[in-house]
């Protein structure tokens, strides 16, 4: 079967050669034979014209989201929790950070549809929160009209690469939509400097917006000692061993929550800026974006408790919330 006329490939070079290969693949549904033989190269040559597309990220190859909610573990999930729904990706093979990576990009992929124009949405962060929105920003085109992304939780000095300012900053970028950052520390020293600093007007004002917020992304945190609410310095161990021993079991936005996913109360609660607790229930959207085993429980907590109402993980992760008591 004809599939054209033959081109020689001399008459295209570098990127366009590449971009040719990639269309006449991904578009016109031509096999790699039949590519060698449009363009006069070999098939090996065609495999890496198609390898370099993908490699400069030419290609965005994505499946529909309907695919991973319908997992029978995403139906488990979503009668125990009464999600409205639950995207669950494979569990492949690797490490942790593999997992973590699997699950930000599934999430990358479904936010866009879960945004409508005319939403505030909410962000947190964390590692699979930044990775989310790094994925946005290098692999969409989307702009959504009249979207407002604000930053969930104040600042605060962390080993990681991930700051709270980067992940809403990020995630808006990756949106097309106005982002408003809080430009106050999530933990000050005392409790009368974080009350003078809600009264400043630039911070009431971001504050504010908070309480507007519609629809919201998170991640459920451990209370480990190497939890990042330690490790960035929100909690001391001394702090962590109080509300643990109050009953928490995991962490959203900084503040602490039990089994049943109701706040703890201790130490830090009226020195930190950010969003309340009570202002992320009734949300239209809270989505949860986390895997692990150290977050299972802490997972359960937040979707207890009321503040998630979509989840993405993987089968693992899964498994294991389903198996708690």
């Amino acid at each position: 079967m004809a599939y054209g006329k033959r081109r020689a490939s001399g008459q295209v070079s570098g990127d366009e050669i590449v971009v040719e290969a990639a269309w006449l693949y991904y578009h016109d549904g031509l096999n790699q034979n039949e590519i060698a033989d449009r363009l006069d190269v070999s098939r090996a040559t065609v495999v890496n014209y198609l390898q370099e597309a993908r490699e400069k990220n030419y290609i965005r190859v994505t499946m529909a989201p309907d695919v991973f909610m319908g997992h029978k573990l995403s139906h488990q999930l979503r009668e125990k929790f009464k999600l409205k729904a639950a995207f669950i990706v494979p569990n492949g093979q690797g490490d942790i950070q593999s997992r973590l990576n699997r699950a930000a990009r599934g999430a990358a992929e479904w936010l866009p549809d879960l945004v409508a124009p005319g939403d505030k949405l909410g962000v947190a962060w964390g590692q699979t929160i930044f990775e989310m929105a790094e994925l946005l920003v290098s692999s969409a085109n989307v702009t959504i009209p009249d979207v407002e992304v604000a930053q969930l939780v104040g600042s605060m000095a962390t080993p990681y690469g991930f700051t709270a300012e980067i992940c809403s900053a990020h995630l808006a970028q990756g949106l097309g939509a106005a982002c408003i950052n809080l430009h106050a520390p999530a933990i000050v020293t005392n409790v009368e400097l974080a009350r003078q600093l809600r009264a400043e007007p630039i911070i009431k004002k971001q504050l504010a917006a908070l309480e507007q917020c519609n629809k919201a992304v998170f991640a459920a945190g451990s209370v480990s000692a190497d939890s990042h609410v330690v490790m960035s310095g929100i909690a001391t161990e001394a702090d962590l061993k109080t509300y643990v021993d109050q009953g928490a079991c995991g962490v959203l936005c900084g503040r602490f929550v039990d089994r049943a996913g109701k706040p703890v109360h201790g130490p830090l609660d009226e020195r930190m800026i950010g969003i309340e607790l009570e202002k992320l229930t009734d949300l239209e959207m809270g989505l949860l974006v986390s895997v692990g085993e150290d977050k299972a429980h802490a997972m359960a907590a937040v979707m207890n408790g009321g503040y998630a109402t979509h989840l993405v993980t993987d089968a693992e992760t899964a498994q294991l919330i389903l198996a708690l008591d």
